[in-house]
């Protein structure tokens, strides 16, 4: 007959909404979409709606989309890469509302967290690049996402420590002019090299793409001149030209772990944070070092 159940009422009656809020960082990121996928097939297996808000990368903008999904009285907040400030965690511990990170860590003792190792899964990285031979490697990192990328960095400096190698800071791009990522990496291309690198860690995928576009534009062939890694193992990676090596992290499986976590919480049990290790995807843009280098720019 055409009639539909009052969400409303349904809340009312029950004094529940049946209502998760997610707040991305941005829908342009490729990694957010699966996790999202995630999040919402055990949501709706539950029987939970999921509204999503996106912040754009901006902290005021988190901040603003946190309140409000709190005054829509969702049951629970799930947050990926957040850049919202340590004093609103404290907030969120006053209002009780329960809160799942995906993508960091180490947020607050009361807010759960579900995450790829990035610390892990940088020095997988740089140890397949020693592994080769390479010793001279790059580290492009991003500006927008501090916490991961001081653990990926971490990564990367612990895995040539253990080679013996002292980390050159000429290696490390990290200039905070540019914070696109594919931009981030196009733009490192020119200093990496000048500096002598052989092969490149990037903080994602996105912008290794940047630095793969830039190789192409320079000739700079991948990887016979300078090999190249990156992270996520996003589903454009194994379409980059050539297809890009990488670290793998289980995109939907952290989404339905965080919502899984999120049922435990809101049934008042405690859950484990979930730390899952990073996977070698080994493809075309890492070889052996070769002796000698031909373009020069």
């Amino acid at each position: 007959m055409g009639y539909i159940p009052s969400d409303v009422a349904r809340s009312l009656t029950a004094s529940r909404t049946w209502t998760i809020g997610m707040v991305l960082a941005t829908t342009a990121d490729p990694f957010m979409g699966r996790v999202v996928e995630g999040v919402e097939q055990v949501a709706v297996n539950a029987g939970f709606n999921v509204f999503i808000s996106t912040s754009q990368n901006d902290r005021e903008r988190e901040l603003a989309a946190i309140e409000t999904l709190h005054r829509r009285r969702v049951e629970g907040i799930i947050i990926i890469a957040s850049h919202v400030i340590k004093r609103y965690w404290r907030h969120l511990d006053d209002v009780r509302v329960p809160v799942v990170i995906i993508d960091e860590q180490d947020v607050s003792d009361r807010i759960h967290f579900v995450t790829v190792d990035d610390k892990q899964g940088a020095s997988l990285a740089v140890e397949h690049l020693l592994g080769l031979g390479h010793r001279r490697i790059g580290y492009v990192g991003v500006t927008n996402r501090p916490k991961s990328n001081q653990y990926r960095l971490r990564g990367y400096q612990a895995a040539l420590d253990a080679a013996g190698i002292k980390p050159d800071p000429e290696l490390i791009y990290d200039s905070p002019e540019i914070e696109d990522h594919a931009g981030r990496g196009k733009a490192s291309l020119a200093p990496l090299w000048a500096a002598g690198a052989t092969a490149v860690f990037c903080y994602n995928d996105t912008v290794a793409v940047g630095l793969l576009a830039a190789c192409y534009q320079r000739g700079v062939v991948v990887p016979d001149h300078l090999s190249v890694i990156g992270f996520d193992d996003i589903d454009m990676a194994v379409y980059a030209v050539p297809p890009l090596t990488t670290i793998r992290q289980p995109r939907f499986e952290l989404g339905q772990r965080a919502m899984e976590m999120m049922l435990d919480l809101l049934e008042g049990q405690t859950p484990e944070n979930y730390l899952v290790p990073g996977e070698l995807v080994i493809r075309q843009t890492t070889a052996g070092l070769l002796p000698h280098k031909n373009p020069v720019f």
